[in-house]
């Protein structure tokens, strides 16, 4: 779809469709002005009737009065509790009433005064649209309607273009994570993900670099070569750089857990629901998606993506409850628990980056605990770091992003929780309590001192029985987290 700025007159625009707002218990939609005034009293009578509640829409026929044909007027709720996020999800809304109503073309008024600053709203409309647009329609045969084209009127739009065109990369780095994601386990081995990233990176001119099942095991990754020995499909450890700092600039490191499916190994998953494990390698897609928009977006710094991909199946090859595995940081780690591998294969990764780059600050997402979504269910993912100016900066993002986060503590009781009596640590906690904590702990042990921040997004990753429904977020993976580090990295 095309997406622009311009700077035509509501009353001047020529649209099949020109979409305008209104706050709640507001007769008066925002930015329509003459418009408004010259609607015959029949149609006055209509939008008097309109409330403006959240999602709320009107469609009034203009009766020629101006070159638009009809006029659509959406509610963004009480002017107190609007935000980005309320923006966003109710222009998602609108997109979508729009293809269903066929049309090629619409239009959106974001008028002087608007109470959401003008950058903040355009981006909020262009990533609304986008994302709530998006259909993983790739093994169907009908394929999706194709999106309308939109247009943005506001009154200067010279700068309001390279808006829309940075918020449209964001965007798209979000649903390149949502494609990916969404991918079934017998379409996207390690191996494809492998050749994924090395089409990503020949395209945005990015260092590509991918260690095989052999290196792997010279180069002794032993938490990865474990959990991945148990399927034909071999392991790969993905590394992509985007080099535009200056060459002594300390990187950022992004990680990202992809299995690209996990029965649980030897410790088998309940049958049930273990077709949504496809979404266990969404952490490794949201790095994807947030390389390829770092790239598009020429962001003048250093930034390294790494993702430890693997299938966890069990098989005569699977590593077992009860072995002692060799980290690539040297600690080892007893095995309790085979689905407890996403702690494994990050551990080597976390512990890479760090070896090999020094970042300035290293940050992971990983699908990796359901205590997470007990803990906060949905719609909030799990935060843990060892440095609380990097979590402050990470959840000031998240505010303005709306991808909710919930810092929990970490300490040494929690460490305490993680020690085994015949190796370094172990790969499970006591029990049910504060698993997401201790899995986090389990990783504090590969990052010591560095700025590290670990994002669990065990309930956010893809759409579940509790998620909140949101226009933006249809059916499937969300691509939780690109948009999040995306402005974190451009705030650097």
């Amino acid at each position: 779809m095309k997406i622009k700025a311009e700077s035509t007159k509501p009353s001047n625009k020529k649209t099949p469709i020109l979409c305008a707002f209104v706050i709640e218990n507001s007769n008066e939609p925002l930015g329509l002005g003459k418009i408004h005034e010259k609607i015959n009293s029949s149609v006055k009578e209509s939008i008097k009737e309109i409330k403006g509640k959240v999602g709320e829409m009107s469609i009034i026929q203009t009766l020629g009065i101006t070159p638009a044909n009809k006029i659509l007027i959406a509610g963004l709720g009480p002017k107190n509790k609007l935000s980005t996020d309320v923006l966003r999800n109710v222009t998602g809304k609108i997109a979508q009433k729009i293809r269903s109503l066929g049309l090629s073309e619409f239009s959106i008024v974001i008028p002087i005064g608007f109470p959401i600053d003008l950058d903040s709203s355009i981006s909020a409309v262009v990533e609304g649209t986008m994302l709530s647009l998006y259909s993983f329609d790739k093994f169907k045969k009908e394929k999706s309607e194709k999106s309308p084209d939109l247009s943005i009127l506001v009154s200067n739009s010279q700068n309001a273009q390279k808006v829309v065109l940075q918020a449209q990369i964001v965007a798209e780095g979000t649903l390149f994570a949502r494609d990916t994601s969404n991918l079934p386990p017998n379409e996207c081995s390690p191996s494809t993900l492998a050749s994924i990233a090395k089409s990503l990176s020949s395209k945005n001119k990015l260092k590509c670099k991918i260690f095989s099942k052999n290196e792997l095991k010279q180069k002794k990754f032993g938490g990865i070569s474990a959990v991945g020995q148990g399927s034909k499909n071999e392991p790969k450890l993905i590394i992509l750089e985007h080099n535009k700092g200056r060459q002594n600039d300390k990187p950022v490191v992004i990680v990202g857990k992809a299995v690209t499916f996990d029965t649980g190994g030897i410790s088998l998953k309940p049958g049930d629901k273990m077709d949504e494990m496809k979404f266990d390698k969404c952490g490794g897609c949201t790095v994807l998606g947030i390389m390829k928009a770092v790239s598009e977006l020429k962001l003048p710094i250093n930034v390294v993506g790494i993702i430890p991909s693997v299938e966890n199946m069990p098989s005569g090859e699977s590593y077992r409850p009860g072995d002692i595995v060799r980290l690539y940081s040297g600690r080892t780690a007893e095995i309790l628990n085979t689905d407890a591998e996403g702690r494994l294969i990050l551990a080597d990764a976390l512990s890479y980056g760090i070896k090999h780059y020094s970042p300035k600050s290293i940050i992971d997402f990983a699908t990796l605990t359901g205590a997470c979504i007990v803990a906060l269910g949905n719609n909030v993912a799990g935060l843990v770091s060892n440095d609380q100016k990097l979590a402050e900066k990470i959840k000031s993002s998240s505010e303005k992003t709306s991808e909710e986060l919930w810092q929990l503590p970490i300490n040494d009781d929690y460490m305490d929780m993680i020690k085994s009596n015949v190796a370094d640590m172990k790969n499970v906690g006591m029990g049910r309590a504060a698993g997401t904590i201790t899995a986090a702990a389990f990783l504090v042990n590969a990052v010591d001192n560095t700025p590290w921040a670990h994002i669990d997004i065990a309930g956010t990753a893809w759409t579940q029985e509790a998620t909140k429904k949101k226009s933006y977020n249809p059916k499937g993976a969300t691509g939780y987290g690109v948009r999040l580090i995306l402005d974190y990295l451009r705030k650097l």
